[in-house]
């Protein structure tokens, strides 16, 4: 197959080594094929956001001889991205996307789903603030727009399954499909999929579970895709500047009224401009002094007041879960729960899972640290993984509330 080429630059960065070897690129389309499991022929749509993962899925897959069909969502105003000083990639996401799929040889559409994006993420991102809560929009965006949303389309268009750029392993046992860690622990994405349920499970792949990050650059450079050399995208998408802040104040006003900043033992320390500019955890920028360090433990949004205390006072000894869903070997999570299933539970994307165990508490799946977790927010994701096997994904839940660890 001759190299593919993209005739603009897409941004000056350093040149990407290509693949070695001929073998090396036969290893990668057939762990591509092996993830898809599907009769070479049959219809693939490669969700391609414009960065070098979700080509290089599309490249293999086509590589490998399945029927590709590309498909971008617009999401956002790509007009505000091209702003963002020095990104120079920022804002081309789709015209990237359709440059590398006619580079491939493979057909191409791009959705307007602007509408659906601002409905089912940014207006939750902006009203979680609002209650207090640190949320994570990726994970909405997966949940929603993504894997609900783009899959009914794929299935429209005669596809027997979804492909996407992922860093995470699918599995079958049995009859039944699981979510496992991508090989390259440093790139594994399972804590903002932990939504996917079993149904989208079963007809989604993730080509890239066996693949390291250099590696798919080496794919992508071996195919002359210039698309290789594109940094990876560090900042929420449609907050291009990074000042979240910004956004919620335009879209949520009234998290500009003033309030207290107290001690957790009551004293009024001093006054805040707004509780968005708050998350659980958060020692700069109180603009309090106390002779000790303080941290934001609690945000109470109806009182407009922030809680201060002392590093101890984050630790978490129990929180309840919402929106959950289950990947586990039980029928249901609350089934799980009730027997006291031990789990691995992971509260932030950059953090370790930790001991702990299920339970029900007043009818509300719970999750029972061994030891005190520090960094727990409401809004934020617990996943959940198999202490026995710990790269297995068992489901997880948005956090509802926490309770202390000197509380418990």
């Amino acid at each position: 197959m001759a190299a593919m080429s993209l005739v603009e630059d897409i941004c000056p960065v350093p040149d990407i080594a290509p693949m070695t070897s001929q073998q090396d690129m036969d290893a990668a389309v057939e762990s591509a094929r092996a993830a898809v499991g599907l009769p070479v022929g049959a219809r693939v749509v490669a969700a391609m956001s414009g960065g070098v993962d979700s080509t290089v899925v599309a490249a293999l897959l086509h590589k490998a001889g399945y029927d590709v069909v590309g498909v971008t969502l617009q999401l956002y105003d790509h007009g505000a991205a091209l702003k963002k000083k020095g990104a120079c990639c920022a804002g081309q996401d789709i015209h990237d996307a359709r440059l590398a799929a006619e580079a491939i040889g493979i057909p191409h559409y791009v959705l307007d789903y602007e509408s659906r994006f601002r409905d089912a993420v940014i207006d939750q991102f902006a009203d979680s603030y609002l209650k207090g809560q640190t949320p994570v929009p990726c994970i909405r965006c997966n949940q929603t727009v993504k894997f609900r949303d783009l899959l009914d389309v794929a299935r429209d268009l005669g596809a027997e399954a979804m492909a996407t750029g992922h860093y995470v392993r699918r599995a079958v046992a049995g009859d039944r499909s699981q979510m496992r860690k991508a090989i390259d622990h440093s790139r594994d994405q399972s804590y903002f999929l932990f939504a996917t349920t079993q149904d989208q499970l079963d007809y989604l792949r993730f080509p890239l579970a066996d693949l390291e990050k250099p590696q798919v650059r080496g794919v992508a450079a071996s195919l002359g895709l210039r698309i290789a050399a594109k940094p990876d995208s560090q900042d929420i998408c449609f907050v291009p500047t990074g000042d979240y802040r910004t956004l919620i104040d335009r879209l949520r006003p009234q998290g500009r009224e003033a309030g207290e900043i107290v001690h957790m033992d009551g004293r009024v320390l001093g006054a805040h401009a707004g509780i968005t500019d708050y998350t659980i955890g958060q020692r700069r920028g109180l603009n309090v002094a106390v002779g000790e360090p303080l941290f934001v433990v609690r945000l109470e949004p109806e009182a407009r007041r922030v809680v201060v205390g002392p590093r101890e006072a984050l630790l978490t000894a129990r929180l309840t879960l919402e929106e959950t869903n289950w990947l586990g070997d039980q029928a249901t999570i609350a089934e799980a729960a009730a027997a006291g299933a031990p789990v691995l539970a992971r509260v932030r994307s950059t953090r370790q899972p930790s001991p702990a165990r299920l339970a029900l508490v007043e009818d509300q799946v719970a999750v029972l640290f061994d030891q005190g977790e520090e960094g727990v927010a409401p809004g934020q994701a617990c996943v959940l993984y198999d202490p026995a096997d710990p790269d297995r994904v068992l489901g997880g839940g948005f956090i509802r509330d926490t309770t202390a660890a000197f509380q418990a």
